[in-house]
């Protein structure tokens, strides 16, 4: 296992981005499109849209690339999978607006991604978090070599997730 990157980064509207090829995962519902998970839209290509519990301010993530498939931690509240592909060798975990881009050392092949939060409902409810303030939420993105394959839900326990996976159904 290889991290990738591990530290703060700041998010805004619920959303935080992995983007590669010059496009820009903007519009939520046409990134969810198709999807049965509402938390990392992955239906545009090259591109991941994901969304946080919190609204705005500072959170933790954590991106990490595996030879083959983790196992899931149950330490995880929210857990959902999506396949991607990166559209050129340039990729990175974008905050908001372009605000803050760390690069992510992924080669272009077919993956399978698993979000991975907890914290979304005590985030969603505090709103803001400011930057001197502890994160009160918590993301792990894990990427591996796989097939492309439907999107799923693995494990959904917070109301503000249960609302993200219905938000941008038909």
């Amino acid at each position: 296992m290889k991290v990738l990157y591990d530290g703060p980064v700041h998010v805004s509207y619920f959303q935080i981005y992995v983007m590669s090829g010059g496009t820009f995962a903007s519009d939520p519902a046409e990134s969810n499109q198709g999807q049965a998970n509402g938390l990392c839209g992955a239906a545009l290509p090259g591109t991941l849209f994901l969304t946080t519990g919190l609204h705005t301010g500072r959170t933790h993530f954590t991106v990490e690339l595996h030879a083959e498939q983790p196992p899931v931690d149950a330490t995880w509240e929210e857990v959902v999978e999506a396949a991607f592909r990166p559209a050129e060798e340039e990729i990175a975990l974008v905050e908001w607006a372009g605000e803050a881009v760390h690069l992510l050392e992924l080669p272009v092949d077919d993956y399978r991604v698993r979000y991975c939060a907890t914290g979304m409902d005590a985030a969603a409810e505090a709103d803001t978090v400011k930057d001197d303030e502890p994160p009160i939420d918590r993301y792990l993105l894990q990427f591996w070599p796989a097939a492309p394959q439907p999107d799923a839900i693995l494990e959904q326990t917070a109301e503000v997730a249960e609302y993200w996976h219905h938000a941008w159904k038909d």
